[in-house]
């Protein structure tokens, strides 16, 4: 069991003991003990099996113990017999945004409400509304949530779907009688959002290959079962879609079931047009009734007079004309990375030293890695004072003498401040970053003009490099504030700023249709992941997939930029 998993058993015992209603300061200590957990270099396997776990400041003897039979058993009696003791609902109410564990039981105590429909019922009855600790704009505040809940609730983060569908193709790859297999639907246009995993195969045997999806390990019910089509509920609550065709038929149900909707009725009727069919089945001369032959979706697309279009563009946004025109994207791959900035360490709220990072960003093949750490201003994530600030410069450069491969860039996130000022630093010291992020991360209520006006301030100064996170969404968690992106973008252009696209898969902000906005105004993007460890450094291929989604290349990339350019560049950006 790695600290990860010990570290989030330690968050689930404070928050169960914050709907309990117990002493508030032995639910932080489980808190302050999982972050102690995360940052610690120790070996926490080793001090468990020497019960020596209760050396490491934070953690004393009770947690101590609690997390040893954790380790030992994979149970605690403690943890099962408070987790009996709450109802179900509470923890299912604390999903709804704006809700934490201190109102939940307050509500539950308050007003004896135990789940999200009698919650809905009882704002509807408006009474929150004269809640000790609420009011009318907070009642309507978690209806809005428990309306957004209803509404996300079918949906799943890709990169929590993906790794399924991975092990789904490869169970499926094992089976002789399957030919060719691929994802298809949103999937395989890689969305951000994923409803089900939709899986295309050929066979010569489609009976054999059905039977065998259902007893594939994972499953947990048959929803749908024949010869062609197979539908399944894994044991994670995501739905599967299995379609069997004959390999000659594989290329055209490909692309049908890649889809988009939209984009396969504009091609169905660009082959209309043609005198062609097109359908799942095969592209036909509507005369003949003859089936034109293709051996590939590439095929397809070359009948119809069209250059290949990658599944990430089918959106039926412009794609097709351009395909006919030759004007098709050269899209970004992640081998045009060469660095990435907005990284946070253990200075703020990261969990790994520069130096990991480092290490970290090296191994990925990257050539520089741009520190930003959280400001001052940023109190809840431990922001750097002034003195912090030139400490950890002095680390930075101590390791750019020592490290050869890997230069760390100083930056720093700014906070936006309602006013759209962000200024935490003298000049000296501002002028001393090779590079500043500037981001909301308060305030979200503001209406749109004056969190547009706010954001476009801050890009206006002559430290801020970079907006980062722009709408401040939480995919399937919280919607993007109210904001005018196009007037933001426009800012970025007269400025020269760069606009971020946050990699973070419950973020993935800038999204791929504002992307494309800025391309089109010839504003810079840099694809950052975020990251507040060493294994979030990967999410990087997140926000690759938004940016070819956006039709972007590597030309309206910054971080495709090498070591030097990229100097240059952020040069010319302060300038």
């Amino acid at each position: 069991m790695d600290k990860k998993e010990i570290a989030r058993f330690l968050r689930e015992m404070g928050t169960l003991l914050e709907l309990s209603g117990a002493n508030p300061f032995r639910a932080r200590a489980y808190h302050n003990a999982a972050r102690t957990l995360e940052t610690t270099s120790a070996d926490v396997q080793a001090l468990i099996e020497s019960g020596q776990l209760s050396t490491l400041k934070g953690i004393g003897k009770s947690i101590a113990e609690l997390i040893t039979e954790y380790v030992k058993t994979g149970e605690a009696a403690e943890y099962a017999a408070l987790k009996a003791s709450i109802p179900p609902g509470l923890l299912e109410m604390l999903h709804i945004p704006g809700l934490g564990p201190k109102k939940v039981y307050t509500i539950y105590q308050k007003l004896g409400i135990s789940s999200v429909g009698e919650l809905e019922y009882a704002c509807q009855e408006n009474r929150l509304a004269s809640l000790e600790g609420f009011g009318p704009k907070s009642q309507e505040k978690i209806l809005q949530g428990i309306a957004y809940r209803k509404k996300t609730a079918q949906w799943h983060l890709y990169p929590e779907v993906y790794p399924h569908a991975e092990y789904l193709c490869t169970m499926l790859r094992t089976h002789p009688h399957v030919i060719r297999i691929s994802l298809a639907g949103s999937l395989r246009r890689r969305k951000e959002v994923i409803r089900d995993i939709d899986i295309l195969v050929s066979s010569d045997d489609p009976p054999a290959v059905s039977r065998f999806f259902t007893t594939v390990e994972g499953v947990e019910r048959v929803l749908q079962q024949g010869e062609s089509r197979v539908r399944v509920l894994l044991d994670v609550g995501v739905q599967a879609d299995l379609r069997i065709v004959s390999d000659e038929a594989y290329p055209y149900a490909l692309h049908h079931f890649t889809g988009s909707k939209e984009h396969n009725v504009a091609l169905r009727q660009l082959a209309r047009s043609r005198s062609l069919l097109l359908n799942e089945y095969g592209l036909f001369r509507q005369e003949e009734g003859e089936r034109i032959r293709c051996r590939d979706e590439g095929e397809i697309f070359q009948a119809l007079g069209l250059d290949y279009i990658p599944p990430e563009l089918r959106e039926n946004r412009g794609e097709i004309e351009a395909a006919q025109e030759g004007r098709l994207p050269h899209l970004l791959n992640e081998e045009d990375i060469q660095g990435v900035f907005h990284v946070h360490t253990h200075y703020s709220d990261g969990v790994d030293s520069l130096e990991h990072m480092a290490r970290g960003a090296q191994e990925l093949g990257y050539r520089y890695l741009g520190i930003a750490d959280h400001s001052k201003s940023a109190r809840y994530a431990n922001g750097l004072s002034p003195q912090r600030v030139r400490e950890q410069w002095a680390e930075i450069d101590r390791l750019n003498r020592r490290l050869s491969g890997i230069t760390l860039l100083k930056g720093i996130e700014l906070e936006i401040l309602p006013d759209g000022s962000v200024d935490d630093y003298p000049e000296e010291i501002l002028a001393g970053f090779d590079y500043v992020v500037a981001s909301v991360h308060s305030r979200f209520s503001l209406p749109q003009e004056a969190m547009t006006r706010r954001i476009i301030r801050a890009l206006q100064h002559p430290h801020v490099t970079m907006l980062g996170h722009p709408t401040g969404r939480l995919l399937l968690a919280r919607e993007p504030y109210a904001v005018d992106l196009r007037a933001v973008i426009a800012a970025a252009r007269e400025t020269g700023k760069i606009i971020e696209i946050n990699a973070n898969p419950r973020r993935l902000d800038l999204d791929w249709e504002m992307c494309r906005q800025a391309k089109a105004e010839g504003v810079k993007l840099a694809i950052n992941p975020d990251a507040h460890r060493v294994a979030d450094l990967a999410y990087l291929r997140y926000g690759v997939y938004v940016a070819r989604r956006g039709w972007l290349e590597a030309s309206d990339v910054v971080n495709t930029l090498s070591l030097s350019e990229v100097r240059t560049f952020l040069k010319a950006r302060r300038a």
